[in-house]
């Protein structure tokens, strides 16, 4: 019997094979498997065209048969087998899938059968039959075709070739099917192959990959598949229950999920998705280690455990699957193609995790809110990142606390309590909610009337900062300057004229502060404090202390304009305008004056230390700081 050699090409890509196209040898038997199933599917089509009704599909089985002693790993199916022709075609020349052609000749007629359209061959390339030399230095395939009384065996230990040969029809006791006989290669040292003997590396290897394959899969007497996916089953037939099962099972949560999405899709992309919202934050969500994806089937076939391409970052704490037979992948059938299908599915899931958390937020409020303390900020996040495409998407998802009686709004909620006279959307942020409620400015627009938003997260100012608007209402911090534009008329004429007389003695603020402000003011909006920072431009107190907290903020040069309010009618800002007032009196230079100057100064940083603490901000020097009160106190006995 002589031996047949592969194609040139062919050897070359069997090496190619072995060493380059699949990296996780473990996926050997998931193909095998898969193959096994189509030759069922193609018998199973094949008695269907000959019109017999009498076929009982779970007659139809894939057997796994290790043995340790002989040290092979058997992979057996009663499908539709091979002719010796097509063990020279199938085999012995590498990329040529029969599965494939059989799809195209057989399946692609519009005319076929629901029945027949529904057998869903799952073989593209024609190479996984060779993933088998990853782990077997000789491979022996027996099988009998469909209506033929003759049995064949071709054998292989890798790229020298191959044989095929007429054996007795006693080494194959089925009337027809295909044995896959792996000789495993030896245990080297960074590969353990006699585990693929071992039960529980099996079972395991068909729950990963196989677990919904639709023959039943025999090791013994044992079932190792579920079989039907329970994403396949009629909605009506599945409680509840069932999914939550399904879920902690295979996402091992203890916790059922807050939120079941499923969703079967026919067109351009078809596709079934099963999707879950867990009910509480995974323990290393926000570390590296986390990793977002669903997984993705082929035809039942489970091909990436975590596909990140089919969710986008704001949704990744999704858990759930896809299901897809339109799927491109590459030739290992272990990552896809970056084509237009895999783009389509996940403009629809995205679109369907978003109306689904819609109907969320509208029919179950309390459930809505806990779901968003877990994975709020990472929605947030999504707001701003890729400069802010995707805000319009998220914007009536988002909560924010509110002064409105201490609660949680969205931002169309806030719209419709406004005042017929508000211009903008109010917001405050700080460390705290009861922080933020304390605010000077928060009080004097609460005062109003208006509503504010409390911006506790450190996510959220970037958020308002690139929505910029809501609807056309602009955000306002009540601690930007922007807040002078709702000054009324008459307060605005009143601190004009103030502060037209009070000129000189603002400066000297300033110049006290040796460049720790831009600009020191009067404002209408302080009631019971004496003094305020709010901050020009885009990056306000709260973004300071945030980005200042990032690795390398120090060159970056992160600084807030600061603006020094004061309050015109506060007692210490009278003293303080009384001092520097009596230092400038009289002609020439006293030590009085000198001394009056000096108190006034010390009195500047005071308010300005006053300001930075209600602001939530450190003060410069504490030390300093506590020695100016010590001698403010000394010195206001011996007076």
């Amino acid at each position: 019997m002589a031996k047949k050699q592969f194609k040139a090409e062919s050897k070359k890509l069997l090496d190619l094979m072995i060493n380059s196209i699949y990296t996780n040898k473990e996926i050997f038997l998931r193909e095998l498997i898969s193959n096994a199933s189509d030759a069922l599917d193609k018998l199973y089509y094949q008695k269907l065209s000959s019109g017999d009704t009498g076929i009982k599909k779970n007659k139809y089985t894939i057997e796994i048969i290790p043995d340790s002693d002989l040290r092979t790993l058997t992979i057996k199916d009663n499908g539709i087998g091979m002719t010796p022709e097509e063990m020279e075609n199938n085999l012995g020349t590498i990329a040529r899938s029969g599965s494939q052609i059989f799809k195209e000749e057989n399946l692609s007629d519009d005319s076929a059968s629901k029945e027949k359209k529904a057998i869903d061959i799952i073989g593209q390339f024609g190479v996984g039959f060779y993933s088998a030399f990853m782990v077997a230095d000789l491979v022996t395939v027996i099988s009998r075709a469909h209506g033929s009384n003759e049995t064949h065996r071709w054998t292989s230990s890798g790229a020298d070739g191959y044989t095929i040969e007429e054996v007795a029809n006693e080494a194959f006791d089925q009337k027809s099917g295909t044995e896959i006989i792996l000789h495993l290669k030896e245990d080297a040292a960074e590969d353990n192959y006699s585990k693929y003997l071992e039960e529980y590396t099996i079972r395991e290897l068909i729950r990963r990959y196989s677990d919904y394959i639709r023959y039943p899969i025999l090791l013994g007497e044992s079932t190792l598949n579920t079989m039907e996916p329970i994403w396949k089953r009629q909605k009506s037939k599945v409680k509840t229950e069932d999914y939550n099962d399904y879920y902690k099972s295979k996402f091992a949560d203890y916790m059922d999920p807050v939120r079941i999405i499923r969703t079967s899709v026919e067109g351009v992309s078809s596709f079934t998705s099963l999707m879950f919202v867990p009910g509480h934050l995974p323990f290393n969500y926000y570390s590296k280690d986390f990793e977002k994806g669903l997984t993705l089937y082929s035809s039942g076939v489970m091909i990436m455990e975590k596909c990140p391409d089919l969710l986008p970052d704001y949704f990744n704490f999704v858990q759930g699957l896809v299901d897809s037979q339109d799927i491109s992948l590459n030739i290992s059938r272990e990552t896809l193609q970056q084509d237009r299908q895999v783009k389509n599915i996940a403009k629809n899931l995205e679109k369907k995790i978003k109306r689904d958390l819609e109907d969320f937020l509208k029919n179950d409020r309390e459930g809505y809110e806990k779901f968003f303390a877990n994975f709020g900020r990472q929605i947030k996040y999504g707001m701003y990142e890729d400069f802010g495409a995707h805000k319009e998407t998220l914007q009536d998802l988002v909560l924010f606390p509110s002064s409105f009686e201490k609660k949680m709004v969205t931002l169309e909620e806030y719209l419709e309590r406004m005042k017929d006279d508000q211009k903008s959307i109010y917001y405050a942020s700080g460390e705290s909610i009861d922080k933020i409620d304390l605010l000077p400015q928060t009080e004097y627009i609460k005062s109003k009337g208006y509503e504010v938003l409390y911006l506790s997260d450190e996510v959220d100012e970037f958020v308002v900062q690139m929505m910029e608007n809501y609807k056309d209402k602009p955000f306002i911090s009540v601690l930007s300057e922007d807040m002078s534009q709702d000054d009324t008329e008459e307060d605005k004429k009143r601190i004009a004229k103030i502060e037209e007389e009070s000129k000189d003695f603002l400066e000297f603020i300033k110049d006290s502060l040796d460049g720790k402000v831009q600009e020191v003011r009067f404002s209408p909006r302080l009631t019971g404090t004496a003094s305020f920072l709010t901050n020009k431009g885009d990056i306000s107190m709260e973004m300071e202390k945030i980005l200042k907290a990032m690795p390398m903020s120090e060159t970056m040069g992160f600084q807030t304009e600061r603006v020094l309010e004061l309050n015109p009618d506060h007692p210490v800002i009278n003293i303080m305008q009384e001092i520097y007032a009596k230092s400038n009196e009289g002609t020439g230079k006293s030590k009085k004056a000198d001394k009056l100057r000096e108190q006034a100064k010390k009195y500047a940083g005071l308010l300005y230390n006053q300001a930075l603490l209600i602001s939530g901000l450190p003060v410069d020097n504490p030390v300093d700081f506590a020695k100016e009160i010590n001698d403010l106190i000394v010195n206001s006995k011996e007076d």
